[in-house]
């Protein structure tokens, strides 16, 4: 009797140990998944960075930029060498300001373009909505390593523009901004993942 209870001890233990690796296998680490989350803000970023190098491409911005209209956009670092010294939490709230400040700027532009029907209107409203989604995406990792929101400032935006001219002139240089911002994102997340523990 001793023996048959120590063989179903052992086999029930067995199963539990089984039961346990199956658990472990369905529900990945927390550090596995917070990878994942980067891979995707890493991917929703390159999009946008297509999407903007498609609206650019297009041959009415061929001119040099003869004056910058925006005063509040973000000022973008590109340095590699900023790279490695880069704070995870503080890192994570400068991206989200930034985002929130550019989300702003184009919502302004989109308005200004529907008004004066201008061609790019259709990839404008679609990348304002890939903007939010980014924005959402990296609140959830705010969020989750508790970081702290940067209060955004209203933009300075520049007064009405009268002139079909002056709608090119500003795309032009909201959008070549953006590119800068999208390029260095897609870098600093990649960077925060080499951060994260394995």
């Amino acid at each position: 009797m001793k023996l048959l209870g120590d063989s179903s001890s052992s086999l029930l233990l067995s199963l539990l140990l089984a039961q346990l690796h199956l658990l472990a296998s369905a529900f990945p680490s927390q550090p596995r998944r917070i990878q994942t989350d980067f891979d995707k803000l890493t991917n929703q970023t390159r999009h946008l960075l297509k999407l903007t190098q498609d609206l650019l491409k297009d041959p009415v911005f061929g001119t040099e930029i003869d004056h910058h209209r925006f005063k509040s956009l973000p000022a973008i670092s590109s340095r590699v060498s900023d790279l490695s010294s880069l704070e995870f939490k503080p890192t994570l709230s400068q991206l989200y300001a930034d985002l929130k400040s550019f989300e702003h700027h184009f919502e302004w532009l989109n308005r200004i373009t529907r008004k004066q029907q201008h061609s790019s209107v259709p990839k404008l409203t679609d990348m304002i909505s890939h903007i939010k989604s980014l924005i959402h995406s990296l609140q959830r990792q705010m969020t989750r390593a508790e970081a702290p929101r940067i209060p955004v400032p209203s933009p300075s935006l520049p007064p009405n523009l009268a002139f079909h001219w002056e709608v090119v002139q500003s795309s032009q240089e909201l959008l070549q901004q953006f590119r800068l911002f999208c390029d260095w994102a897609s870098r600093v997340f990649l960077t925060l993942k080499s951060k994260l523990p394995a």
